[in-house]
């Protein structure tokens, strides 16, 4: 063998060995879930792994291979949290709701901050899960501060308090689908707002405030934006005129079945946001609700009164079963570019 002969031999074994060492490495990683950490505990006293809810976040792997679960004991955890996108598939229980408390005073004005920075917690990662935790704004009446901004897609809270004024819970994400179980969300103005498909199931809705309770942004042609199920309404002593909703674009969508609405909620019920437009766009309905907020004789035409058959259609599994669009992918056509831009 000469030479050359020798050479290239050598270094198609170099290049071999690094392939091997590489698929080695991959398969370890990807193949190994015990060699990575997925219980985590946080506790303001000391006596868990982390003081501070973010450092926990910020030590998980991302795409986890298994669930993460964080166990959050007892205490109040002044700071502003965020669960990336790619942290995926973690669960959040907290000790108590009442006594498990995520809080920060950020809100829209502050320097440089609007609505959709101002949130205390913001949770982007796929498939979370919240219980037993208070989320809350303590920014006081000063506009728009944001509690809970979520834009992750098949999200639970279950048992959890939101605390607020302004726009308390963002559920953001047009695609994205979220449910609330047995939860307490307060506010004053708009303080469920925002597009994605959002049930909230045997909820507390206390309104602070004479104001509106949703501003849904549902995008056409969506099957299903916010609906509230066995809910009860609650309001505080002064508080004498409440919208259930007012569409924050035109094609809102939101519905109250059978829930418990105070004396408070006006005559009308909805309100189409200063443009009558909104009123042939949007769908507001209701159903089989009760107290004494809930009759519809002073409700307008375009509110829906949803028919024994219509309302069976408003199951857990119906809500968030994804409607196909099929144009999204299609090209269209293409758009020479213009400068400068001039105006239609």
């Amino acid at each position: 063998m000469n030479t050359r002969q020798l050479l290239l031999r050598n270094r198609i074994i170099v290049i071999l060995t690094i392939i091997i060492f590489s698929c080695c490495a991959l398969r370890a990683q990807t193949a190994n879930p015990n060699q990575y950490k997925y219980v985590f505990t946080v506790a303001k006293d000391g006596s868990g792994e982390f003081r501070y809810i973010q450092d926990a976040i910020d030590a998980m792997r991302v795409y986890p291979l298994m669930p993460i679960t964080l166990y959050i004991k007892n205490g109040v955890y002044n700071e502003k949290i965020e669960l990336p996108a790619t942290n995926t598939d973690v669960r959040f229980i907290g000790e108590s709701a009442d006594s498990t408390i995520i809080t920060f005073n950020d809100y829209s004005g502050r320097g440089k901050l609007t609505t959709f920075t101002s949130y205390t917690a913001k949770i982007s990662g796929n498939r979370f899960v919240a219980e037993n935790i208070t989320f809350a704004n303590s920014a006081g009446p000063v506009g728009q501060a944001v509690a809970l901004f979520v834009d992750a897609d098949r999200a639970v809270f279950r048992n959890c308090r939101f605390l607020g004024n302004q726009d308390t819970i963002f559920t953001g994400g047009e695609t994205a689908r979220q449910l609330f179980v047995g939860c307490y969300i307060e506010g004053t103005t708009d303080f469920i707002f925002g597009p994605a498909t959002a049930l909230f199931r045997e909820c507390t809705i206390h309104c602070k405030a004479n104001s509106y309770i949703t501003a849904a942004s549902t995008t056409a042609g969506k099957a299903f934006g916010y609906v509230f199920m066995d809910c009860k309404i609650t309001a505080a002593p002064d508080v004498s005129a409440v919208y259930l909703g007012r569409p924050w674009r035109s094609y809102a969508q939101t519905a109250f079945l059978r829930c418990e609405l105070p004396a408070c909620i006006v005559a009308k019920g909805w309100n189409n946001w200063g443009n009558p437009a909104n009123e042939q766009t949007v769908f507001y309905a209701e159903y089989s609700n009760t107290g004494p907020g809930s009759s519809m004789d002073g409700r307008p035409s375009w509110i829906r009164r949803l028919t024994n058959k219509q309302a069976a259609g408003f199951t857990q599994q119906q809500i968030f079963t994804l409607t196909s669009d099929d144009k999204w992918f299609e090209t269209s056509s293409i758009q020479g570019f213009i400068w400068p831009a001039k105006s239609k």
